[in-house]
């Protein structure tokens, strides 16, 4: 991977993370595109620059992360669905990362879900106003955050959704949504790099370095976008995009493309 592709891909990866787009989705194309191949090292830096964009959060939302004890109860029971789930289902989830065609179908499920998931959870609280969630909140939206398991759902997008139905308003679902991230994706970041840094060369610390300021950089303003689209418009716009990502996944695969997942 060339310092070029890195900062390509992390400008892609921090625009995506937080957008209920999916990033796998966008990866696929970005790998594609770039010519890049699919090699441990690519797998690690698609996974370890997710640090650079829950970075992001933790500084845009510094005076809410750090909260009192209550607030990290509620993050570490809404981890434990897709926690227990990964656990037990890790071989069958494994096995759907390698499907491109998953993906796609994801993308384009999603896409007419968010066409009409604006007037089927319309909740009426301000936008401004912040919401308390219960733990058992936390927990049903831990649950839905285990359906992203499913490459092409998109975290984001499952963690959103699991908070409109617990009567959270958009702001407020896509927050937590962003909190939740923070764990869960330092947590695969760890575990990734755990297996590999006896491996990691000089050369590659250098762009796991610039991979991450790059996403950090991006997601802090992919976050103030989302907010202020989310809240002014729903999600019928990434609706249509989700459908359009899809489509050209399908296109391409039709044109015989192959099409590599990144990790």
């Amino acid at each position: 991977m060339s310092f070029f592709q890195a900062v390509i891909v992390a400008i892609v990866q921090g625009l995506t993370e937080f957008l209920p787009v999916s990033s796998t989705g966008h990866m696929i194309i970005t790998q594609s595109l770039l010519g890049i191949p699919s090699t441990s090292f690519v797998k690690v830096f698609t996974v370890s620059i997710q640090f650079g964009s829950i970075l992001s959060v933790v500084i845009l939302y510094w005076k809410r992360f750090f909260q009192t004890f209550d607030f990290y109860y509620k993050l570490f029971i809404a981890l434990i669905p897709a926690a227990v789930i990964g656990f037990f289902l890790k071989g069958y989830i494994e096995s759907l990362l390698g499907n491109v065609v998953v993906v796609a179908f994801s993308l384009l499920i999603g896409g007419i879900i968010f066409l009409f998931i604006d007037n089927l959870l319309r909740n009426e609280e301000e936008e401004e106003e912040e919401q308390k969630i219960s733990f058992l909140s936390a927990f049903i939206i831990g649950i839905f955050q285990s359906i992203s398991m499913i490459p092409g759902v998109s975290r984001s997008a499952a963690t959103i959704i699991g908070g409109l139905t617990q009567k959270l308003n958009r702001k407020n679902a896509a927050e937590f949504s962003f909190f939740l991230a923070v764990p869960t994706m330092f947590a695969a970041t760890v575990l990734e790099l755990f297996g590999v840094y006896e491996n990691i060369r000089q050369k590659d610390i250098l762009i796991l370095a610039i991979g991450n300021i790059v996403a950090f950089i991006v997601a802090m303003l992919a976050i103030k976008f989302f907010i202020s689209i989310l809240v002014k418009y729903g999600f019928r716009f990434f609706g249509y995009y989700r459908i359009i990502v899809g489509t050209i996944i399908l296109i391409l695969l039709s044109l015989g493309y192959k099409l590599n997942i990144l990790g």
